[in-house]
């Protein structure tokens, strides 16, 4: 597999709630949502995702953030 292809999405928003940080499936399902005390917060937790997505396959990704696996059970 080619580095940064694992399929996951990671999504900051800045809603009338505050901040929020997304971890979208392959599918575009939300798999993991973190909440965030600021912008700069939010960035720099999504910049870390993103390097995640890029380095790790995504039995390690899922394993880390202790997502579902495609069967929808979690992984580790």
């Amino acid at each position: 597999m080619e580095p940064g292809r694992n399929g996951y999405r990671v999504a900051v928003e800045d809603g009338p709630g505050g901040w929020t940080v997304r971890i979208l499936d392959p599918g575009g399902a939300v798999v993991h949502e973190r909440a965030c005390r600021d912008g700069a917060e939010a960035r720099l937790f999504a910049s870390t995702v993103r390097q995640h997505i890029y380095w790790l396959s995504p039995e390690r990704f899922r394993e880390y953030y202790r997502l579902p696996g495609p069967e929808g059970r979690e992984e580790g």
